[in-house]
């Protein structure tokens, strides 16, 4: 019988990654995935908030009492951040931010020598880690990982101590890797990394983000590539010269906004303005008219009073996002943040948050008004719902489309809090 394993993964689109690279390098191994009770269970951790921290935890000492004849590996995040204190939980392996490429390994060896390894290395100084895919769940979009590290120090992010400084993924390990995942059938690349915006700094001749997505493009089989999580900062001339007039590039930006007031921006250390935030948006818009934003707001950040809040809740409507994804303040440990004064109570923070949610209903109705009518490509990526998206990631349900087909679909109605419904075009 084979051995088996399984994997529960928190937090972003790059732990999701890094858990599809350990995947790949269990079943180079022989193992075989399973959902769950596997020989072998890992949990990819996250802790950018306490609830992300809280949940780990929860869940790792979960799959102990569940599977308790199943062999731990804890990695990401809160491992980096935890290291030898996590061998209370008794997982066989703890693993940081660093050598998932070396997880089947230590594992074994851990096993064979009936110990338990602690793989939690400096990451002050690592290079990139060269993981890499070639498949991912679900049958039209990947992830793919092209950066990694930090080097902002917002005053509130624990992510630079947990994942270090910036590094990026060469150019032509990006290519390669889109070649790879076009060859195994993937029609959407979703570039990804922990501070996209600063792609490629780190590397000789300080390739560009723009680079890194045209090279995504090129293989033939990929017919989209959209960005993860930017800031205003990279929306410069040549960023936009650079893609204006790729037709592979997804015209939808997660533009992290955080606060909308100029005053709570400083003390959280985001080196930008709302009025350059704003101005990053038109010139976006200037360029694709359709284009779609979704964001992150913290709400209830220290001192932050209501008229500052206010100024958010204005420029989220200014801005008509998509989608806003809402989080109280969280205050971490060792962060300038969690020692400032005017920390609010978590009522107010979750008064706040309940508000944004809300105003992210009514922006993304109207946004979604604006396309009814229009004829729109859509990837259609369920094959027993119909549902796919368009390029500006609006969730659309085409009766009669297939799984995997890009239909042209023209949008007739509203449906539900994110979607729209629409039909064919022959």
């Amino acid at each position: 019988m084979p051995k088996t394993v399984c994997f529960v993964t928190l937090g972003c689109k790059v732990n999701q990654y890094d858990s599809q690279a350990m995947l790949e390098q269990f079943e180079a191994h022989g193992y075989e995935c399973r959902e769950d009770g596997a020989d072998v269970c890992v949990v990819n951790t996250c802790m950018v908030t306490g609830t992300g921290e809280h949940k780990s935890m929860q869940l790792i000492r979960r799959m102990r009492r569940r599977y308790p004849a199943s062999e731990l590996v804890v990695a990401g995040c809160l491992a980096q951040r935890m290291g030898e204190s996590l061998r209370s939980t008794g997982a066989r392996l703890i693993l940081g931010t660093q050598r998932r490429g070396e997880v089947v390994e230590l594992l074994e060896r851990a096993i064979a020598h009936h110990e338990q390894i602690v793989a939690v290395d400096s990451i002050q100084g690592a290079p990139y880690e060269p993981l890499s895919i070639h498949s991912h769940e679900g049958h039209t979009r990947a992830v793919m990982k092209i950066q990694e590290g930090c080097d902002n120090r917002c005053a509130y992010c624990i992510i630079p101590t947990v994942r270090g400084p910036v590094r990026s993924r060469p150019l032509e390990a990006v290519a390669a890797e889109a070649q790879a995942l076009s060859r195994a059938g993937f029609r959407e690349l979703v570039l990804t990394g922990i501070h996209l915006t600063s792609y490629g700094r780190d590397l000789p001749g300080r390739p560009t983000l723009a680079q890194a997505a045209l090279c995504a493009c090129a293989p033939e089989g990929v017919l989209r590539v959209r960005l993860g999580s930017l800031e205003p900062r990279v929306v410069t001339d040549a960023f936009l010269d650079a893609l204006a007039d790729e037709p592979r590039l997804c015209p939808q930006f997660h533009l992290a906004l955080q606060s909308g007031s100029d005053a709570v921006l400083r003390r959280m250390r985001r080196g930008y303005t709302a009025a350059q935030y704003l101005d990053a948006v038109s010139r976006i818009r200037q360029v694709w008219p359709l284009a779609s934003f979704t964001t992150d707001i913290i709400a209830g950040f220290p001192g932050e009073t209501e008229e500052e809040f206010a100024q958010t809740l204005a420029l989220c409507r200014e801005v008509e996002f998509l989608r806003i994804h809402a989080f109280p303040f969280s205050p971490r440990a060792g962060t300038p943040a969690a020692q400032m004064p005017g920390q609010l109570s978590q009522e107010c923070k979750a008064e706040r948050v309940g508000r944004l949610i809300a105003l992210g209903r009514e922006t993304s109705r109207l946004y979604r008004q604006r396309l009814l009518g229009l004829v729109r490509p859509v990837l259609v990526e369920e094959a027993s719902s119909m549902r796919g998206y368009t390029p500006e990631y609006v969730p659309v349900t085409v009766p009669g489309a297939r799984a995997g087909e890009v239909v042209e679909a023209r949008l007739e109605a509203l449906d539900g809090e994110e979607g729209l419904r629409g039909s064919l075009v022959e």
